[in-house]
């Protein structure tokens, strides 16, 4: 194909980065967002759980200091009245159950009075207020560090210190462990009353099995709320994986083969063919086209059709290597993505599949048309390969699906490589549907006539009108390069209206100028006899332009009798009703049925030009001829010889009463003005002619060496 421009290339490359995208999105496990959320709200229950119980076991201890600072406070208070004669401080604290050690210190920090041993830590101490305990002054005992004095006037609980079985230096511990308590021993200084004495009593935070259930109650409810929501995500998580690999199965599983489906083959075939490491590969577009899919489920069944398609693309996929997919992509088509080394290791390659999937079924043998878009190594000016950034899969797979539609007449397996060829040919299709319309609107198609000739008499006795496109910018276009795709695109029920009217407008023109006009046929598409008002569309179209309906001739091809045969009876002979003669053209040319003889009320039969063409051996040819004469005779049929050029083939023809020869032998088709001629004339003088035309040669010959004589 011709260079794609700078535009086309950066669209296709957005196109490819958009496809290739999109597969990333659809293949990369959308559940890694809900695992990352799984995972940051598992660290945020851990965290919530951890900061919990570091609050539940502050507020605690804070609950113990209050109590303890009161305890305190109410020994301050008896050593005070004890100082002043007022009460028996032993005895009140037994009372009150409130033995503690204490030390009595004056406001130089001299000790006055000790009860028990002096255990504080006096490396570390705090001035503690609050507004529940008031102002007291604490000190760690050398058997009570699980209490951390910081120096922002707070007393903290020493995790590390709850999970270290390590001895102190000083030789005491860090907490103490008593039956089902835990005791972290401490001093607390408060003021004694009515003096300027401190007394320091020894405190401790018990830790019994009421505060740990206490704990565990606040603990555990917060851990169920946050463990419901964890088991949500949890079940949110599963579901969106499920929903993920649901949605990978509708978006890129085909229903039929239960794999891979076009979307996939598209996105991962450009992503393929354009990545740095496929550079290096050539790269061939396939189609697979199961032939005669259809007849193959209604022979069998719709579910064996569709298990045929499947088994179809288990044998391609077990084929390819590593670089290479296929998908089923519409229908009966299969697109595979082929890598190779050379083209015929990618013929043998093709080959080898096809070999293995005729013989898919060993009761039936499966054809397959392959259509091939090959994408070769591009090359730097260093022939170094470079990444096809333009690839275009999708436009690679039309184009190999084209290809394999130039296999469609054949019911065999084959293998058809699209080239530059074909992308004319395209371009010519595209360029003959865009200009059809406007070629009938400005009179672009002329109709162009071959006389029929009497072989007794050598007299005009018909003629065929042929239809021709000149045009102003492609020049003269033969039928062959316009009529088959008009009869593809319904376009030639136009023409079929054009050629007859103009036909009749000739006829009429000619007659009103005093000719001596003969019937001349004009070919009506098969296309056309689906139309139940065909003969009265007919009728005024002619009757339009004023012509006789007896100098039309409605020619009708012989495949167009296999359709549907009431309908074409019915039109025939309301067309011979309104007194148009109806002729079967190419008489010989396919399946010919003597049914059709027999059920068609037909007026002249046109024997095919084959007949008259190749070799003759045992005059088989002209048996089949003689015999097809005699019969259209004892069916009151007249009878055209097309294609004849030679004078053996007219004087047989003429000897086994042909009506009419239509043919080289006689004239070629021609424009009407030339026509003309040949109706002023009214019968061909064939050797006349030929004489004419060999002394014309030889006059020229005659010149031409006389002019040499004189140069030399």
């Amino acid at each position: 194909m011709s260079e794609l421009t700078e535009k086309q290339k950066k669209k296709n490359e957005k196109k490819r980065l958009k496809n290739e995208k999109t597969l990333r999105k659809m293949k990369k496990n959308r559940w890694w967002g809900g695992f990352i959320g799984f995972i940051l709200f598992s660290s945020v229950i851990a965290i919530t759980l951890v900061v919990l119980i570091a609050w539940m076991l502050t507020y605690v201890v804070e609950s113990k200091l209050v109590k303890e600072s009161s305890n305190a406070r109410l020994i301050a208070q008896l050593y005070s009245d004890k100082m002043s004669g007022k009460d028996e401080m032993d005895r009140m604290l037994d009372a009150l159950e409130l033995q503690r050690d204490y030390i009595v210190l004056d406001k130089n920090g001299n000790q006055l009075e000790v009860k028990g041993t002096d255990t504080r830590n006096g490396s570390n101490t705090l001035n503690y207020t609050t507004s529940q305990l008031g102002s007291v002054v604490i000190y760690q005992d050398i058997h009570g560090q699980f209490l951390k004095i910081d120096n922002d006037n707070s007393v903290d609980i020493d995790f590390k210190g709850l999970f270290d079985k390590k001895p102190l230096a000083a030789g005491g511990k860090r907490y103490i462990e008593e039956e089902d308590r835990l005791i972290v021993p401490f001093w607390m200084g408060v003021e004694v009353p009515d003096s300027d004495n401190m007394i320091f009593v020894k405190s401790s935070v018990d830790m019994d099995e009421g505060d740990v259930i206490f704990m565990a109650i606040v603990i555990g409810g917060v851990a169920l709320i946050l463990l419901g929501g964890y088991v949500i995500m949890i079940i949110n998580l599963v579901r969106g994986i499920a929903n993920h690999r649901r949605v990978n199965t509708m978006l890129f599983t085909d229903p039929v083969t239960k794999n891979t489906n076009w979307t996939w083959f598209k996105a991962k075939g450009e992503q393929l063919i354009s990545s740095r490491k496929g550079a290096s590969y050539n790269f061939a577009v396939t189609d697979f086209d199961f032939v005669k899919y259809r007849n193959f489920c209604i022979a069998h069944s719709v579910e064996e059709g569709e298990r045929a398609l499947k088994d179809v693309f288990d044998v391609i996929s077990a084929n390819l290597s590593d670089k290479e997919i296929c998908a089923h992509s519409a229908n009966a088509h299969f697109a595979v993505l082929l890598s190779y080394v050379n083209e015929e290791n990618l013929d043998s390659k093709i080959r080898s599949i096809l070999s293995k999937l005729e013989k898919l079924y060993v009761e039936h043998k499966l054809a397959f048309h392959v259509g091939v878009a090959k994408k070769g190594v591009k090359l730097d000016d260093r022939g170094r390969a470079i990444r096809r950034i333009d690839a275009d899969i999708e436009q690679d797979y039309f184009n190999a699906c084209a290809a394999a539609e130039e296999l469609s007449e054949s019911d065999d397996s084959g293998i058809s490589y699209f080239d530059e060829l074909l992308v004319e040919q395209q371009k010519w299709i595209d360029t003959v549907n865009d200009n059809q319309e406007a070629a009938v609107k400005n009179e672009e198609f002329q109709v162009y006539y071959q006389p029929k000739y009497d072989p007794k008499t050598n007299k005009l006795a018909g003629a065929e009108a042929l239809i021709r496109w000149i045009s102003p910018e492609y020049g003269f276009v033969s039928p062959g390069k316009f009529i088959p795709i008009f009869e593809k695109n319904g376009f030639i029920t136009e023409i079929d209206h054009y050629m007859i009217t103009h036909v009749a407008r000739d006829q009429k023109r000619w007659l009103d100028q005093g000719y001596k006009c003969v019937p001349v046929s004009v070919n009506v598409s098969r296309a056309h006899f689906v139309e139940d008002d065909l003969a009265e569309q007919i009728r005024d179209m002619v009757d339009r332009e004023g012509a006789p309906h007896d100098l039309v001739e409605i020619e009708l091809t012989e495949s167009a009798f296999f359709d549907d045969k009431n309908a074409m009876i019915t039109t025939i002979n309301k067309l011979k009703e309104y007194g148009f003669s109806v002729s079967m053209d190419d008489f010989g040319a396919g399946y010919s049925s003597l049914n059709s003889l027999k059920d068609m009320p037909l007026d002249v039969l046109k024997l095919d030009a084959e007949f008259f063409r190749g070799e003759n051996e045992g005059g088989r040819a002209q048996i089949v001829v003689s015999e097809a004469i005699r019969l259209a005779k004892q069916l009151n049929m007249r009878t055209v010889a097309e294609g004849v050029e030679d004078r053996e083939q007219v004087e047989f023809l003429a000897e086994h009463d042909c009506d009419m020869i239509q043919g080289y032998y006689y004239a070629k088709p021609m424009p009407p003005a030339e026509y003309e001629e040949r109706m002023r004339a009214g019968f061909k003088d064939v050797e006349a002619e030929k004489a004419a035309i060999a002394e014309k040669k030889a006059e020229n010959k005659t010149e031409g060496a006389a002019a040499q004589t004189a140069t030399n």
